[in-house]
């Protein structure tokens, strides 16, 4: 059998022996199977956990964002599960909150969590930054209006960390593409910062646009992106990297790049510094 499965019901159909079984697939759930030497995706992870519920559960939080759309994700996060049972095997976390028959759909033959319903319990919980993160990948996936999932607010007036939610809302941007810039961005709001705009153009001599700065204040011509490891690992990448900032600098635009393990006072005493020659904001 491909897939995923229940394992007594493949012996009750006969579609499988227990020699089969045994040999052949290995358990990835109480009662739940997988072909033995097969690499599951997060979907069909959160199809083994749907099955473990014996198709009673529903999809939520991160996994259901991923269903969604929502890119960036690790493939071996918790799968969440709203479904009451408080013993749940690793790797799966279950929840028992309230939902109301219109914020659950079927999306790819599992019910789960509408975006409107998801984006409301993932701006709930976990840290601003890493929920500001969540949403900014989610919010690239569906275009989802702030406005609905307010409404949505309305309907749970006891959840824990609805105090929150207009809060995290007002920090989610569509245009972050990756989750270290989410992080950048929210920090640098958190410090003070007017809110950057995030994807901004700089045309070319054709007069269109020729590179995309990640973040930035376009009055004051300062950029602050965030640099993968790939722009010190790829050659051609790296080549291209420095055409870039030639380019970005030929134009008037100063850069401050961070890359992973930047401590966050000499980000923003960098940032200080390039806002100070342009004369600040």
């Amino acid at each position: 059998m491909e897939g995923v499965f229940i394992g007594s019901e493949a012996l009750t159909r006969g579609v499988l022996t227990r020699h089969e079984l045994r040999t052949s697939h290995r358990r990835v759930l109480p009662d739940v199977y997988a072909p033995k030497r097969a690499e599951l995706t997060l979907r069909q992870r959160a199809t083994a956990a749907w099955l473990w519920t014996r198709r009673e559960g529903v999809v939520s939080g991160v996994a259901a964002s991923t269903l969604w759309g929502a890119k960036w994700i690790d493939h071996d996060v918790v799968i969440e599960l709203n479904w009451p049972n408080h013993r749940a095997p690793a790797g799966v976390l279950t929840r028992t909150d309230t939902l109301l028959d219109d914020e659950v759909v079927q999306v790819q033959a599992l019910p789960v969590t509408t975006p409107e319903r998801t984006e409301f319990d993932l701006a709930c919980r976990g840290s601003v930054g890493d929920a500001v993160s969540r949403l900014d990948a989610l919010a690239r996936a569906t275009h989802f209006k702030v406005q609905d999932v307010q409404r949505l607010a309305q309907r749970h007036p006891r959840v824990r960390g609805l105090c929150r939610v207009d809060r995290v809302l007002d920090l989610v941007d569509a245009g972050a593409e990756s989750p270290r810039e989410s992080r950048l961005r929210t920090m640098l709001i958190d410090e003070g910062y007017r809110r950057p705009r995030t994807q901004i153009p700089v045309l070319g001599p054709d007069g269109y646009p020729r590179y995309y700065l990640d973040l930035g204040w376009e009055e004051v011509s300062v950029a602050v992106e965030y640099d993968g490891e790939h722009h010190r690992k790829d050659d051609k990448a790296y080549r291209k990297d420095i055409i870039r900032l030639e380019y970005l600098a030929s134009v008037g635009w100063i850069v401050v790049r961070v890359v992973k393990g930047d401590k966050r006072q000499e980000i923003v005493r960098r940032v200080d510094r390039a806002l100070a020659a342009r004369g600040g904001l």
